[in-house]
């Protein structure tokens, strides 16, 4: 225990969450004698792989995790979203998640939370102890909260993001050196707070993970060129939660876990081209760009990844089809999506998810109709400015995936059959934090 909590008197268990975003815990659990400390916590506490949600894309995923509930309620069902009778999108941001976070729990129930570079949280909240949003933030300046926070992340030369364009490059030195000062300045920050000892909950995601799965996930997966630099990355990334865990006072539990897991990428497929070409998809330009492009004529069209919407009338802003043949359409969509198949006969869908099996809450009214789960290999797209093929490949060779997302829990914990809904409450019982169990769509496995 710290000076900091006998100065206090309080004797409040405590939580130190680490994410460490679209790491899959078979890397983990294939390569036990590179991450030693990793291995030990899921050999002294509990450890195994869980499901992500659908969709599995990190802009749904840590709102669904840093709340408990499903998109239906968070508002938020990926990287662009829009409005009823809208033909905008936006790109959702930390206001437009609508449900309770985790971290305004703890602090209703007058306990202090540190909020440390989490996706969708931009701008910070300015009613918890410490904050700085991650992923789709300007800038540290704007991005931290309070200026003490900013300050400080300044002198540390911390940095929101990996530059991700260098990943385009053939020659990955440059991405992995940018990849390893961006992921060092992470831990200095967190390093720094965590030493602070004036939290309950500290929670801190490394976000660089996913980015370089993104670029180097194929060279893992087939012994590629850069297979030794990406088990050397991923070696640091064990040795700074070996360090994090070993600056945890008696009081704190650690656990550190991902939103979805990964998998190496085969093809990029163009979803809003596949309708085009099987007639469900017309537009009104030329050289369409945007939603606002697609032809009242329209039967569907689709928002990445793998979201598909019904043209309906008085739902979409150019909708055509009427709502008594809703169903009829969205069934006949149903089934060619199950039986599409990709260049070797292999189907692109591992399944397809309707919005009432998936979706359920007060924002569900802006719900996709359909949500393509795909097999490995397929990583789902959905541009409106048109395509040559339907199937093609680009810079990346990684993709996110619905199973085989990871959790470690430094405690002892009941880790089957999970999802991300189950972190939640599992931290609010490791801190004798009360809740309404119906609050949430996951349980507590502690």
């Amino acid at each position: 225990m710290g000076l900091f909590d006998r100065i206090r008197g309080d004797d409040d268990p405590r939580v130190a969450f680490i994410g460490i975003d679209g790491v899959p815990y078979s890397l983990i659990a294939d390569n036990e004698d590179r991450f030693e400390n990793l291995t030990a916590i899921a050999e002294e506490g509990a450890a195994g792989a869980i499901d992500s949600i659908v969709p599995p894309e990190s802009s749904a995923c840590w709102p669904s995790l840093t709340t408990g509930v499903n998109p239906g309620q968070t508002g938020v069902y990926g990287f662009q979203d829009r409005e009823i009778g809208s033909d905008e999108t936006y790109v959702p941001m930390g206001r437009d998640v609508q449900a309770t976070r985790l971290w305004d729990r703890v602090q209703s129930a007058g306990r202090d939370a540190t909020v440390m570079n989490v996706p969708v949280t931009f701008p910070p909240q300015r009613d918890v102890q410490r904050m700085v949003s991650g992923f789709l933030s300007p800038g540290v300046e704007k991005a931290a909260y309070p200026d003490e926070l900013r300050d400080t992340l300044e002198e540390l030369d911390y940095r929101i993001d990996v530059n991700a364009k260098l990943g385009h490059d053939d020659d990955k030195t440059d991405f992995l050196e940018d990849a390893h000062r961006t992921i060092e300045k992470r831990f200095e920050a967190f390093q720094r707070y965590v030493e602070t000892d004036d939290w309950d909950l500290f929670f801190g995601v490394f976000m660089t993970t996913d980015r370089v799965n993104h670029f180097l996930f194929e060279d893992y997966e087939t012994e590629g060129e850069y297979e030794e630099e990406f088990l050397e990355f991923y070696e640091q990334v064990d040795e700074y939660i070996g360090r994090l865990r070993e600056q945890l006072p008696d009081d704190v539990t650690l656990i550190v876990a991902s939103d979805h897991g990964f998998t190496t990428l085969e093809h990029e497929v163009h979803c809003n081209e596949w309708l085009r070409e099987e007639g469900w998809l017309e537009f009104d330009a030329e050289e369409p760009e945007e939603l606002a492009d697609i032809d009242e004529s329209t039967k569907a069209y689709s928002l990445i990844p793998g979201r598909f919407y019904v043209n309906l009338e008085d739902r979409e802003a150019n909708g055509g089809v009427p709502e008594e043949k809703y169903d009829e359409v969205r069934d006949e969509l149903k089934a060619k999506l199950e039986a599409w198949e990709g260049p070797d006969g292999t189907p692109v869908a591992e399944r397809v998810v309707t919005r009432e099996e998936a979706f359920r809450g007060d924002h569900s009214d802006i719900a996709p109709d359909l949500v393509v789960i795909p097999n490995h290999g397929f990583d789902l797209k959905a541009g409106f400015k048109g395509n040559e093929d339907i199937f093609d490949v680009g810079p990346r060779n990684g993709m996110h995936s619905f199973d085989n997302a990871c959790l470690f829990v430094d405690d002892d914990a009941r880790i089957d059959d999970v999802d991300l809904y189950d972190i939640a409450p599992t931290i609010l019982s490791l801190m004798d934090v009360e809740y309404d169990r119906a609050d949430f769509d996951g349980a507590s496995l502690v």
